[in-house]
């Protein structure tokens, strides 16, 4: 029997293997500017209005491209719409997309200065906004191109690289998909192939998308036939040919590959031999290993039973596990982690210990092992495979895969190194090293997060326990959100839930959840602006009252923005690097985000449009709420002298869109 279970052990672990396989690629290169145009509008100061409607769209563009679809396209405001749109080369992974369709985002505006409409296209995407209604219009009365130094004089080549485009323009449009783009590759000769990619943005139906690429076609003889490496494009298509492969991902098979050179020849043949073989093995295993896996399952009944009849609750069974999240057999998390052992350990906290990992591929990994005296770390583990393996975004914590064998209960994430923000934030020796661009990176980051949970994600997700130890840095110290153990969903058109479970940080927590229990989106904006004071003092709210101040970091913060003395509460090893407008605005924008009221609260939304735009006249705070401390509200209420009293003197306040 013993035997018998290794056995089965060893096949789900090379299923595991199988699946973690991935091949080698290239480091992502920075988004090569092609070109722009402002569409002949006027250079003229835009409408307040206006401006902020598209601050939000390129702040939109940015964070959907991160879903993984490659493109879309919205309207956004009533009054001053902005009509935007994006879209990324059909062969380009969702990262890469996020990261060429950001940098459009980020240069846009600088491309076309004062300008309502404006393209913008790299070699990996395009965006175009514009003030007035561009969907489903086919672009073809303007076109560009860029031509490479290859030269073709045979007029066969010419012809079948034509016959071959229009072939790519047909599988492009057919169906009743939409697809709008296709790309392959043909054998010009024994030596020779040619590459082929078309495309439509995906507001075209169809028949548009055929008109559009035709029309550029038919330009091709007037400027490209030619030449090799050549693309044409207007803002609504383009076509590109080369004689080598471009793509950034090989979705299509390479043609006859054994038709290289008659030497090669046989040596491709033994090659794609032995991947057959390799991958016609690779699926038997593949098979033979879900079989046994399955049938161990059913037959032993190890997770379910384990879940069934432990003294843990909401758990996940075989048939409730979020298909979102892969599983990882016990014996490859023991291997990792030489069997938990304590050289491995890498902290505790409430849901249990943490270790580190090593797989067998060389990646490292933070191991989550649910404590067995821990009820409540049984609920915050569903939670935990409930809600992050259905987030992906940069500045939220991966979770990589789960395990559910012989009572365990294990959650595997990605390792990052550099700890937590509080590890570093609040040490006299290590935050020497924060500067203020970095600190300003970080709030950003987190700003970025907080929004994605909050508007963004497929769930809306109010996390209830944001602090600077659930804030981990990766090696280029970018932020991310981690510990999902508390968070909430709130479903379509709820915006308040009500709990008698208040479970959260002191010195974090929203006076409306900590007194009354109520959580929504805006109990994590309080978080965040607490987060942002203590990122900009270098000190920590809660223990704040047993300073010299006297008081909690947010009156504290309150008491100096009403003197107008603001740069006073900034961390003093910040002196060197600080841009005082900016420390100032962060501050605003904290105690904006720690207001009394949760409906004077910005949300998140404005909160990252606020970050972004240094013009941006922002409102008045209100005063905080009163905790722990020696001193009273009163005696930090606003003198009425200081009623419109703002750091820029500004005594104007703007109502931020919704």
């Amino acid at each position: 029997m013993v035997e018998k279970n290794l056995h089965l052990r060893l096949i789900c672990y090379g299923f595991f293997l199988l699946l973690s396989f991935r091949p080698r690629v290239t480091k992502a290169q920075t988004p090569i500017f092609v070109g722009s145009n402002c569409q002949n509008t006027t250079q003229q100061p835009l409408s307040s209005v206006y401006q902020t409607n598209l601050e939000r769209m390129l702040r939109w563009v940015s964070s959907d491209a991160s879903t993984g679809k490659g493109y879309n396209y919205k309207s956004i405001g009533n009054n001053s719409p902005v009509y935007g749109l994006y879209e990324c080369r059909g062969d380009v992974g969702r990262y890469f997309c996020q990261f060429c369709v950001s940098t459009a985002a980020k240069e846009a505006p600088h491309r076309c200065t004062n300008r309502a409409s404006a393209m913008v296209w790299y070699d990996f995407c395009i965006l175009r906004y514009s003030n007035e209604n561009f969907f489903g219009t086919v672009l073809t009365n303007r076109s560009w191109h860029s031509l490479g130094d290859k030269n073709i004089s045979n007029k066969e080549d010419i012809q079948k690289g034509d016959d071959f485009l229009r072939s790519l323009i047909r599988k492009a449009t057919k169906g009743t998909t939409n697809q709008l783009f296709y790309m392959d590759v043909f054998n010009l000769s024994s030596t020779e192939r040619r590459y082929g990619l078309v495309q439509c943005t995906r507001d075209l139906t169809n028949e548009g998308c055929r008109q559009c690429l035709e029309t550029i076609l038919a330009q091709v003889a007037k400027c490209c036939e030619h030449k090799l490496g050549w693309m044409i494009w207007t803002g609504s298509c383009f076509i590109k040919y080369d004689d080598h492969m471009f793509y950034q991902k090989s979705s299509v098979a390479e043609p006859n590959l054994q038709l290289v050179t008659p030497k090669q020849g046989g040596n491709n043949r033994s090659k794609i031999l032995t991947i057959s073989f390799s991958v016609t093995g690779s699926i038997t295993v593949l098979c033979l290993s879900v079989y046994w896996c399955r049938n161990r399952t059913r037959k032993d009944g190890l997770i379910t039973r384990a879940i069934r009849l432990s003294s843990y609750h909401n758990i996940q069974t075989e048939d409730t596990l979020n298909p979102d999240l892969p599983t990882i057999p016990l014996i490859t998390i023991l291997q990792s982690t030489d069997k938990f052992s304590e050289v491995s350990k890498l902290g505790e906290g409430g849901f249990g210990p943490v270790y580190k990992g090593i797989l067998p591929d060389g990646r490292q990994i933070a191991v989550k092992r649910l404590s067995k005296f821990s009820g409540q770390g049984s609920e915050e583990f569903n939670n935990e495979v409930m809600f992050i393996a259905k987030l992906q975004h940069r500045n939220l914590v991966r979770l990589l895969a789960c395990c559910l064998e012989e009572n365990e209960k294990i959650l595997v994430y990605e390792y990052l190194p550099n700890k937590s923000l509080d590890f570093h934030l609040f040490d006299n020796e290590r935050k020497k090293h924060f500067d203020w661009k970095l600190r300003l990176s970080i709030i950003n980051g987190i700003a970025r997060g907080i929004l994605y949970l909050h508007e963004d994600s497929r769930l809306k997700v109010i996390h209830r326990d944001l602090k600077a130890s659930n804030v981990l840095l990766d090696p280029e110290m970018n932020p991310k959100i981690s510990d999902f153990g508390l968070a909430r969903t709130f479903e379509k058109g709820q915006n308040q839930a009500n709990t008698k479970r208040v479970m959260g940080t002191y010195g974090y927590m929203a006076p409306e959840y900590a007194m009354e229990g109520l959580f929504s989106v805006k109990s994590d904006v309080f978080s965040f602006g607490v987060l942002v004071l203590e990122i900009i003092c270098g000190r920590k709210n809660s223990g704040f009252y047993l300073s010299e101040h006297g008081q909690t970091l947010l009156l504290y913060a309150w008491r100096i923005w009403c003197e107008r003395k603001c740069l006073q509460m900034m961390d003093p090893t910040l002196e060197k690097s600080f841009v005082g407008s900016e420390v100032e605005r962060c501050i605003q924008i904290g105690l904006l985000c720690v207001q009394e009221d949760a409906k004077d609260r910005p949300t998140m939304s404005d909160v990252v449009v606020m970050l972004a735009s240094d013009a941006m006249a922002l409102p008045e705070p209100k005063h905080p709420p009163f905790s722990v401390g020696r001193t009273t509200l009163e005696d930090f209420s606003t003198p009425k002298s200081s009623k419109n009293l703002s750091i820029n003197d500004a005594t104007t306040s703007i109502t931020i869109p919704r």
